[in-house]
């Protein structure tokens, strides 16, 4: 079922992908709103369908504050699709955005857990436009981890990832939905131990139970397809972006495990930086990826745990 009004050719078009939470959807919509160029955006909300009778109470709840949107003047315009079956995270994301990009060349992706700064809109749109002839950068990301080092405006990571992020059509044509088909590839290619971080984090165990069929992830699939191909992700040097969904609400939230990153604000404009891999940055995020395996604290174990759940995950 659609829903709509007038659409915007200003900035790139935002997708936001919900499943019954409503209280995360209204704050992710919220911080979305405040943010400058908001009203120049044109937003298309899936809402995806329950599993269970358990869920449905909370399933036409999410559906109701989507339509409240389309109706206010928050947003250029609103498209609402509601799903009359529950078809999952992973098709829903890949099935939404594919079909985004063959009306526009670029698309910003979200999902209701995400809370994103003010400068969010702002840093996504001057970096797609930034870098939307190179061919070695296939995303932009809104998300950073915790670190303890100060990192550049800007830095560029090999592969993509999957909070708070934006690609092109050429990007999107990457990827490759068959996990086996990955699989393959990364265990013949003599960078897989730089695809775990170097044993930081488990990205290939990931993709071996999605080939499994043991998770149903869109977001293992997207990295390993970008890190596959070579191909570099823009990422802000302090995150924009904050999870509040692993707290127990999500599908594959556990108690008690909330990221401990807040959505900050960046200078803007973004500044132009080579187009090559941090290995400073990759060495940073390593090292804090690895500590919550060697000496977990508080902060790193949240990391690795929230990780875990949204690659992992399903709605």
């Amino acid at each position: 079922m659609f829903y709509a009004h007038a659409v915007s050719r200003d900035h790139a078009p935002v997708v936001l992908f919900a499943y019954r939470r409503p209280d995360h959807l209204r704050r992710a919509l919220d911080s979305l709103a405040a943010n400058p160029g908001a009203d120049r955006t044109a937003l298309s909300i899936y809402c995806d369908g329950a599993k269970s009778a358990i869920d449905q109470e909370a399933v036409e709840q999410v559906k109701e504050i989507a339509r409240e949107i389309q109706g206010s003047s928050l947003f250029a315009s609103v498209r609402v699709i509601e799903r009359d079956h529950n078809i999952g995270l992973a098709a829903s994301v890949i099935s939404g955005v594919t079909q985004t990009l063959e009306d526009h060349e670029s698309v910003i992706v979200m999902e209701d857990d995400l809370v994103v700064s003010p400068d969010f809109l702002e840093y996504m749109n001057q970096a797609l436009e930034l870098y939307v002839n190179d061919e070695e950068v296939i995303s932009i990301h809104g998300f950073m981890y915790s670190v303890p080092q100060v990192l550049p405006q800007t830095v560029f990571l090999r592969g993509a990832d999957c909070w708070g992020w934006a690609t092109w059509r050429r990007g999107w044509k990457i990827f490759e939905s068959d996990s086996q088909k990955l699989l393959k590839e990364l265990d013949r290619s003599p960078d897989r131990a730089e695809f775990d971080f170097n044993g930081a984090f488990p990205y290939r165990q990931m993709l071996r139970n999605q080939a499994a069929g043991k998770i149903d992830s869109w977001a293992i699939r997207w990295y390993a397809s970008a890190f596959l191909a070579n191909k570099l992700t823009l990422y802000p040097g302090r995150s924009l972006v904050e999870n509040i969904g692993q707290e127990g609400s999500g599908t594959h939230s556990e108690s008690a495990t909330s990221h401990e990153v807040t959505a900050e604000r960046i200078d803007l404009p973004i500044q132009v930086v080579d187009v090559v891999e941090s290995v400073a940055a990759r060495q940073v995020i390593s090292q804090t990826l690895q500590s919550a395996r060697v000496q977990p604290d508080k902060i790193t174990t949240r990391i690795t745990s929230a990780l875990s759940q949204l690659l992992g995950r399903s709605s």
